[in-house]
C-alpha cells in the first residue's frame, strides 16, 4: 500500500431510487485511484473508476480473479456469492475455454430462435396482469417473474422447483451480516441441484441450455460435469441478479421521464438502442463486484500496485466517465453508439448479455404495444425500492392503464 493513499470506508449502502450514489460520485472525482473498505474481508482494496482504466483491470493478465479463492477478499456481501468453480473466478486460458464453450449456448441465432419462448412467457404474464386489472404491480407481475420463468425454463428446470430455487438465489444476494448462515446453505442447495441436473441432462440431453453446453465442442474439448453446474448456477444467479432488477428500471424510467416514453411510441425500432444508453446510465447494482488481486507489482491508473494488492473496479462509474460519455448523467438517446459495461468487459463479460437483451427488448416491447396507457400508479417518490441487496430496483411498481 503506497503511504500517501488514506483508506476510505465504502458502505455502497445508498439505495435512493436510480440516483447515482454520491459516495461513488466523490470516488470518480478524485482522479486517482482510492484505497477503500468495504463491509466484509479483511484487507482494503484499490478502487478503480475510469472507463479506460476499468478496461485495463478487466484485461490484465498480471490482476487475478483466481487468486482470490481462499482468501477472506474484501466484497459486499457476508458470504461470497461465487463459487470457487466459478467462470467468474476463472483467469485465462481456463476461462476462455469455459467461455468459448459456454457461450456457444448464447450464440445470437441461438438466442433468436429462444425468442418466441420469451414472447410467450412474457404474454402469459401480461395476460394475467390484464386480467388482475389496474392497478397492479409491474415487479410481481413482469419484472421478478420473467427473468426467472426465461432462465430456469431455458435451463430446463421442472416448474415445481421454480419457486425453491429463486429462494435461495435471493439468499445469496442479501447484504446482512445475519444472512451468512443462510446464504452458505442456500449455496450448498444449488449446487447440489444443479449437479443433480447436470447428470440427467447427460443421460437424457433435451432442447435446454444444459444439454447445449453440455454437446458443445471445440475439437476434442468439452465442459466437464463441475463446469456444468457451475455456470448452470451462474445463469441462475445472473437471471435473477441482472434482468430483473432492470426491467424494473427501465420501466421506471421510461415512466417518470415522459420524453423516453414519448420517442419510443413514435420510433419503435429504435428500442434497442434506446435500452442499451438506459442501462449505461443506470446504476444497477450497490458499489463494487467481484476484485481482482495483484499477481506483481504493477503501474496502474498513475499509482504503484503491489503484488498481493486487491483491486476493485466500478462498472457504474465507468459508464458515466465524461471523458468516454459526454454529459454521461445525462439519458441522450441521440448518443453514438458506445459500448458500454453493464454487462462487464473483458474476460468476464456476461457471457448470456444476448439473452438479457432480448428479455428486455421483449419485455419493454410487448408491454408498450399491450398498454398503449401505462403509467404510475403512485407519485414516484412513494415506489419503494430494495435496500437489503446489492441490486437497485423498486421492490414493487403500481401501474395502471
Amino acid at each position: 500500500m503506497t503511504a500517501d493513499h488514506e483508506t476510505v470506508t465504502c458502505l455502497f449502502d445508498f439505495s435512493e431510487a436510480l440516483e447515482f450514489d454520491p459516495a461513488l460520485a466523490h470516488l470518480m472525482r478524485r482522479g486517482s485511484p482510492a484505497r477503500i473498505r468495504l463491509p466484509y474481508g479483511d484487507a482494503d482494496a484499490w478502487l478503480i473508476t475510469g472507463f479506460d482504466a476499468v478496461r485495463q483491470v478487466t484485461t490484465d493478465l498480471r490482476l487475478s480473479r483466481a487468486g482470490i479463492i481462499g482468501h477472506d477478499y474484501p466484497r459486499m456481501t457476508p458470504e461470497p456469492i461465487v463459487s470457487p468453480e466459478s467462470i467468474n473466478v476463472m483467469d485465462p486460458p481456463h476461462s476462455s475455454r469455459v467461455r468459448h464453450l459456454a457461450s456457444q449456448a448464447f450464440t445470437p441465432q441461438r438466442v433468436e430462435g429462444m425468442r418466441h419462448r420469451i414472447t410467450r412467457l412474457a404474454d402469459r404474464l401480461l395476460d394475467r396482469m390484464e386480467e388482475h386489472g389496474p392497478p397492479a404491480d409491474l415487479v410481481s407481475h413482469l419484472a421478478d417473474a420473467l427473468p426467472h420463468h426465461t432462465i430456469l425454463d431455458l435451463l430446463g428446470v421442472e416448474r415445481r422447483e421454480w419457486p425453491r430455487i429463486q429462494e435461495s438465489v435471493h439468499q445469496l444476494l442479501v447484504v446482512g451480516a445475519d444472512n451468512r448462515e443462510a446464504a452458505a446453505t442456500a449455496k450448498a442447495d444449488l449446487t447440489a441441484y444443479f449437479a443433480k441436473l447436470v447428470e440427467q441432462r447427460r443421460d437424457t440431453p433435451g432442447p435446454d441450455l444444459i444439454s447445449a453446453m453440455a454437446a458443445a465442442r471445440d475439437g476434442e474439448e468439452q465442459l466437464d460435469d463441475k463446469e456444468l453446474a457451475v455456470t448452470a448456477l451462474m445463469l441462475a444467479l445472473s437471471g435473477q441478479d441482472t434482468a430483473t432488477c432492470q426491467i424494473s428500471n427501465i420501466v421506471y424510467l421510461l415512466l417518470t421521464r415522459p420524453e423516453l416514453l414519448r420517442h419510443l411510441r413514435r420510433q419503435p425500432e429504435t428500442l434497442a438502442d434506446v435500452l442499451h444508453e438506459m442501462l449505461r446510465h443506470i446504476p444497477f447494482r450497490k458499489g463494487v463486484g467481484i476484485p481482482r488481486i495483484a499477481l506483481e507489482d504493477l503501474e496502474l491508473d498513475g499509482v504503484r500496485v503491489r503484488a498481493g494488492d486487491y483491486v476493485h473496479v466500478s462498472y457504474l462509474t465507468a459508464n458515466r466517465d465524461p471523458e468516454r460519455f459526454p454529459n454521461p448523467h445525462l439519458i441522450d438517446l441521440d448518443r453514438p453508439s458506445s459500448p458500454h459495461m453493464t454487462f462487464g468487459w473483458g474476460g468476464h463479460r456476461c457471457i448470456a448479455m444476448p439473452l438479457a437483451m432480448a428479455e428486455l427488448e421483449v419485455a419493454a416491447g410487448r408491454l408498450l404495444e399491450r398498454f398503449p396507457g401505462l403509467r404510475l400508479a403512485v407519485p414516484p417518490e412513494e415506489v419503494r425500492w430494495d435496500t437489503k441487496t446489492i441490486r437497485r430496483f423498486p421492490l414493487e411498481l403500481p401501474v395502471t392503464w
